[in-house]
C-alpha cells in the first residue's frame, strides 16, 4: 500500500508540471473611435488578411477639412491684424501728449488679438488631430474583424475593428501558487520538444478564477499555426 500511494503521488509531481494552453497573437487589439462621423470606407476585403500599410476604416472628415482651412485663413487675418494693431501702438506710445487711457486702450487691442491667436492655433491643433483620428490605417497586424460599414454613424467608444499582431505567440496559463518557484529553473518543452524560450512573465496575485493560481506567459518566436492547444512541461 505504501509502495502504491508513493507511485500516486510521483504521477500527480509529474502531472503538476503539464499544463495546456491556446497559442495565441503576442498581441490582440479592439480599435475603437475616437471621434464621431459617418463611415465612408470600410476595408471589408482585407478581413481575414495581413495589413500592409492598409487604410482599414475612413469616418468623413470634409467639413473638418473646410473648418481647418478657413481657421487657418483666419489666423492669417489675426497675424496681419496684430502686426498693424502694434505698430500703431508702438507709435502711439512714443507721442507723450497723448493720454495713458489712449495708449493702454491700443495695447489692450494688441493683447486681445493675441488671446485671439492663441485659441485659434488651440482649434486648428484640435481638428488636425480630429482629421488624422478619422483616418485609421494598419502598418502590418492581421485584420480579424471589420465592425463597421460603409454608411454607419459612429460615436466616440464604437468599435471599428479588431486586429493581432503575429510576429510572435504567446501561452497563458494558471500554475498553482505551490508549484511556481519549483518551475521558474527548469527546461522548458512544448508539445514534447525542448524549446529555447523562458518564462516571460508571472502575475504575482491570484486570479479572480483561480484563486490558488498565478497566471504565466511564455512568449513564442516564429509561430504558424495559431489558436492550437500546446502541452507545456517544466523538466
Amino acid at each position: 500500500m505504501k509502495a502504491v500511494l508513493i507511485s500516486m503521488f510521483l504521477i500527480g509531481a509529474v502531472f503538476a508540471s503539464e499544463y495546456y494552453a491556446k497559442l495565441q497573437p503576442v498581441q490582440s487589439y479592439k480599435i475603437k473611435s475616437s471621434v464621431s462621423g459617418k463611415v465612408i470606407y470600410a476595408n471589408e476585403d482585407i478581413e481575414g488578411k495581413k495589413a500592409n500599410n492598409s487604410l482599414i476604416v475612413q469616418i468623413d472628415s470634409n467639413i473638418n477639412k473646410i473648418d481647418l482651412e478657413q481657421s487657418r485663413n483666419k489666423l492669417s487675418y489675426i497675424n496681419e491684424m496684430i502686426n498693424i494693431e502694434q505698430k500703431n501702438y508702438e507709435r502711439l506710445s512714443r507721442v507723450s501728449s497723448k493720454p495713458a487711457f489712449e495708449k493702454d486702450s491700443q495695447k489692450l487691442k494688441v493683447v486681445n488679438l493675441k488671446s485671439s491667436k492663441a485659441d485659434i492655433i488651440i482649434k486648428i491643433e484640435g481638428l488636425k488631430d480630429t482629421i488624422s483620428k478619422k483616418r485609421l490605417i494598419e502598418k502590418s497586424n492581421y485584420i480579424s474583424n471589420i465592425a463597421v460599414k460603409k454608411g454607419d454613424y459612429v460615436n466616440p467608444g464604437t468599435l471599428l475593428y479588431e486586429a493581432q499582431d503575429l510576429s510572435k505567440g504567446k501561452l497563458e496559463f494558471f500554475v498553482p501558487i505551490s508549484s511556481i518557484d519549483t518551475i521558474k529553473n527548469k527546461k522548458i518543452f512544448l508539445d514534447g520538444k525542448e524549446a529555447n524560450i523562458k518564462i516571460n512573465k508571472i502575475y504575482s496575485v491570484a486570479d479572480s478564477s483561480h484563486i490558488s493560481s498565478y497566471k504565466v506567459e511564455l512568449i513564442v518566436d516564429k509561430v504558424k499555426t495559431f489558436s492550437r492547444l500546446v502541452k507545456i512541461e517544466f523538466r
